[in-house]
């Protein structure tokens, strides 16, 4: 009777103490993402610059995070993520200061792309606790639970952070340089939570980097992302934009080659070819569509004048509601994963998520002229994607074999960024075609608008069909040794 419950209590300890510390992690990543979006207007003015200019702030940031979460994630399998952890926290408080002093464009840009290296603190959250939960059996079932409340840290730290922005502005007289010290004063503070309170992975002795691999990964994502950032910017007919896609593209199959001939790779691609492990990277690269190219366009549908026939002709505070209603949705079916995944099958909740997502935005073809309307479709889209968030590194953990938890976590946030940045740049092209010539406006037509819905919900449909690819007992506790023999070999007998 004592051994049957001795996994439950483990598990509950892993969650009690070392969860503990990274929701506070989340919430501070989470300060973050929703502290610098209310001023804005005023960085802008502070460093004398155009509101144009704030879109290099998101793309350096996209961008050098793409490249450095997969070689901080991989240097974390080698020697500890804890270790890996901490010193992410401590240059993303480096460049937090940064940020607070930062008096010129250029200055500013750099600090805000190095502030990127939070990006990786959920992944090597995943991975300690996975490898933390696998010595009691119970690596992947506390993974999943854990990573919904990690998210609901990380949402309700994104909303702390946007409320108390504009009102921490006020009460210090506008003083901006004093307002940015309060987030580096955060993650200088997580910095110190993390030295004493987590404790250190056991990693696997004898790797070593793939210095050539890593390189040739990044020259084909800033190739990538270079040639997105240009069809956002210039449109379709630049011809540089789709010189530089194919030599990304080439970039990318030269680095498949190259990583099948290394005996430790940087990415193991036969991994990623596993039915268990590709479907998950594949979802994330089509819920990155909607859970980060469709942010903007929800926004400026929402202050569209609704005189047009379409637009909610919302103002600031209006949107910003809009957008917290989201936020909220997100948290909501975070919990409602961590709880669900606890007794339905993880892949059928997968699978679930994903028709939520495809549902809420098929949702807005027929309805979308009343802000109820908007609201509901959504918290739907909403919910599939919170649980999404939370599922998809603990499901690569849970995929991967001992020693490659880090990177196969990292690959998710990866490839939801590739997703969300080319429908980024997509969406910006669309919308842009037709602005001007509604009702001499500059708003976009509704047509761009309903062609941002059809490929944010074919992307949530197109998820849950590329999941049922995964074999029906995947992401399940199992025998720890029968796991990582299987995952040693390669072999796929959760067929």
């Amino acid at each position: 009777m004592t051994g049957t419950r001795a996994p439950g209590r483990s598990a509950l300890g892993i969650t009690a103490g070392l969860i503990g510390w990274f929701i506070l992690v989340e919430i501070v990543s989470g300060i973050l993402q929703g502290y610098y979006v209310p001023l804005f207007s005023d960085i802008v003015v502070h460093l004398g610059i155009h509101d144009a200019d704030v879109n290099w702030f998101e793309a350096a940031q996209l961008l050098l995070s793409a490249l450095v979460v997969p070689v901080m994630a991989k240097l974390g399998d080698m020697y500890g993520h804890k270790r890996i952890l901490l010193i992410a926290t401590i240059l993303t408080a480096g460049a937090t200061w940064w940020i607070a002093f930062a008096g010129t464009f250029w200055s500013f840009l750099i600090a805000w792309a190095l502030q990127g290296f939070y990006v990786v603190w959920l992944p090597l959250e995943i991975a300690l606790i996975f490898e933390r939960g696998r010595r009691q059996g119970r690596g992947v079932s506390a993974t999943r639970r854990a990573a919904g409340l990690l998210v609901v840290g990380l949402q309700a730290g994104a909303i702390m952070g946007a409320l108390a922005a504009g009102r921490l502005f006020g009460i210090t007289g506008e003083n901006l340089p004093l307002t940015l010290m309060l987030p580096a004063v955060a993650v200088t503070l997580i910095g110190v939570v993390i030295w004493l309170g987590v404790p250190e992975s056991e990693p696997v002795p004898g790797r070593r980097l793939d210095a050539g691999g890593f390189v040739i990964l990044a020259l084909a994502l800033l190739l990538v992302t270079g040639a997105l950032t240009f069809l956002r910017l210039n449109g379709p007919g630049f011809v540089w934009t789709w010189l530089l896609l194919a030599a990304g593209l080439a970039a990318f199959v030269w680095f498949v080659r190259f990583e099948l001939r290394q005996e430790d790779p940087a990415v193991d691609i036969r991994v990623l070819r596993r039915p268990e492990m590709w479907p998950v990277q594949a979802t994330a690269a089509l819920v990155g569509i909607s859970l980060l190219g469709a942010q903007g366009p929800l926004s400026t549908y929402a202050g569209t004048d609704s005189a047009l026939g379409y637009g909610l002709g919302l103002d600031a505070t209006g949107r910003s509601n809009v957008i917290g209603v989201y936020l909220v949705s997100l948290i909501v079916g975070a919990v409602i994963f961590s709880i669900t995944s606890r007794r339905a099958s993880p892949r059928v909740v997968l699978i679930g998520a994903a028709l939520l997502v495809g549902i809420g935005y098929l949702l807005f073809l027929p309805l979308h002229r009343e802000l109820w309307q908007v609201l509901m479709n959504l918290s739907i889209a909403g919910l599939g994607s919170g649980a999404l968030v939370a599922a998809l590194p603990a499901a690569a953990a849970a995929a991967a074999p001992r020693g490659q938890t880090g990177i196969a976590s990292a690959l998710t946030n990866t490839t939801k960024t590739i997703g969300g940045t080319f429908a980024s740049a997509v969406f910006g092209v669309v919308l842009a075609v037709g602005a001007g010539a509604v009702a001499s406006s500059t708003a976009a037509s509704l047509g761009g608008y309903i062609t941002v819905w059809i490929v944010c919900a074919a992307g949530g449909f197109a998820a849950a069909a590329v999941l049922l690819v995964v074999p029906k007992v995947a992401f399940a506790d199992t025998d720890t040794e029968a796991t990582a023999h299987a995952a040693a070999s390669g072999g796929t007998t959760a067929r």
